[in-house]
């Protein structure tokens, strides 16, 4: 057994979020600054450290960048913008339609370098038809709170939007763009980042139209309208996305191997279960916590601990009036199922640092958490009922709280497993 399994959790996870850095993961993928007029535009959590770092290699540049608020790293000649996130404000949409602006008079011998990564679905605000910012906003929170996965809430925003869905490379057609993707999504589809802003998309309005019904979410008739005819969303082989190179520098597999490695040198066994894991948070804890319970029956008295490492992006059905988010869930919902089972320790993170609207990355459990739950007087059952799972976490001393990672390859989740 680790002298301290809960310590060797955090590492990990701090291990996974740092090969994440665009400081150090993107200047390898960089090309070389072209000759003439570069402008450099991005959205997203991790953009404005994207941008530090392409700086940090071509020098000052021309361009715009939204980020979250909190998230703004110093740059020399790219400005950052700092808007709303999960749920668009106006800052955000003012910044996208100076960031238009900006594309509008290029030429075919000008270039365009667009960073996006995780949140650039909310940053990028530019309502299509006659959608206000206030109707957007109320279709992305009751998209938030449906329980929708994360690539079905993504068509419903591209075809809801002027800039997703390959529309903003056609903003600047016919300049030459190389985009530098940082996934956050399952599967590490580049038409999935950020709500594929540079990516074409086969998608139609009838297909947002029937997620929207699926997930029984009401919508103003300003929305109705827009996806009642054809939208903005291009296909794939448009021509205006024909100089377009999409690039993804940075994935959840990429952590999760980091943090295996860290795992193996700490004297575990590492068994990953997925970089792609989607569902309900409560679900796939409770799935979880039988198969850590059924390894370590297998296993017996091993002498090295056993880590199941997994990455994707699960999702909460909101039920209940309480601050949680999919991964401090996650957390409770396991230590629910595992009712203080002996040697077994688990966090579930997100590498942005904000789990849900919380400013908390996510939690930590052990065997102790239901005696400590006990001591404070919460209960498990009552928070999971409530989506409670941040307050809980927060009553008992169990939150992982880092700040802005400035990065985002999405949920990180540990299982530590002792013989018994």
């Amino acid at each position: 057994m680790a002298a301290n399994p809960q310590e060797l959790l955090r590492a990990l996870f701090e291990r996974a979020v740092e090969v994440a850095d665009p400081m150090k993961s993107l200047a390898s993928e960089l090309p070389d600054k072209p000759d003439g007029r570069v402008v450099v535009i991005g959205a997203g959590k991790a953009s404005a450290r994207m941008a530090e770092a392409v700086e940090a290699e071509w020098g000052a540049c021309e361009g715009l960048v939204i980020t979250r608020y909190g998230y703004g790293r110093p740059t020399r000649g790219i400005e950052i913008v700092e808007a709303a996130h999960p749920v668009p404000d106006k800052a955000g949409q003012d910044a996208t339609k100076r960031m238009l602006e900006l594309l509008s008079d290029l030429d075919g011998d000008d270039f365009v370098l667009a960073l996006i990564s995780g949140g650039a679905s909310a940053l990028l605000t530019a309502p299509a038809g006659a959608i206000s910012l206030e109707e957007k906003q109320a279709v992305n929170q009751a998209l938030l709170a449906s329980g929708a996965p994360i690539g079905q809430m993504n068509v419903v925003r591209k075809h809801l939007s002027r800039v997703k869905g390959g529309q903003l490379a056609a903003a600047a057609y016919p300049a030459k763009m190389v985009a530098m993707l940082l996934s956050d999504v399952p599967g590490d589809d580049p038409a999935e980042i950020g709500s594929g802003p540079t990516v074409g998309d086969g998608s139609t309005p009838e297909d947002a139209r029937q997620i929207l019904a699926r997930w029984n979410i009401e919508v103003p008739v300003s929305v109705s309208e827009v996806l009642s005819g054809k939208t903005g969303v291009l296909p794939p082989d448009h021509e205006s996305l024909g100089r377009v190179t999409n690039t993804i520098f940075a994935a959840p597999s990429q952590s999760l191997e980091a943090a295996s490695s860290l795992a193996e040198k700490a004297g575990c066994d590492v068994e990953i279960l997925g970089d792609a894991l989607e569902g309900e948070a409560r679900d796939v804890a409770a799935t979880h916590a039988d198969l850590a319970l059924q390894r370590q029956k297998e296993r017996g008295a091993s002498e090295r601990p056993l880590i199941l490492l997994s990455g994707g992006e699960l999702t909460v059905t909101r039920r209940g009036d309480g601050i949680g988010g999919p991964n401090a869930e996650y957390a409770l919902a396991l230590a629910n199922s595992l009712t203080g089972a002996a040697g077994v320790h688990a966090i579930a993170c997100d590498t942005d640092g904000v789990d849900g609207a919380a400013e908390v990355a996510g939690a930590i459990i052990g065997p102790d958490t239901p005696s400590e739950a006990a001591a404070t007087g919460v209960s498990m059952s009552d928070a999971l009922e409530r989506n409670d799972a941040h307050e809980f976490f927060r009553a008992i001393g169990n939150q992982v709280v880092t700040g802005p990672t400035l990065t985002n390859v999405n949920d990180f989740r540990a299982i530590y497993i002792d013989g018994v």
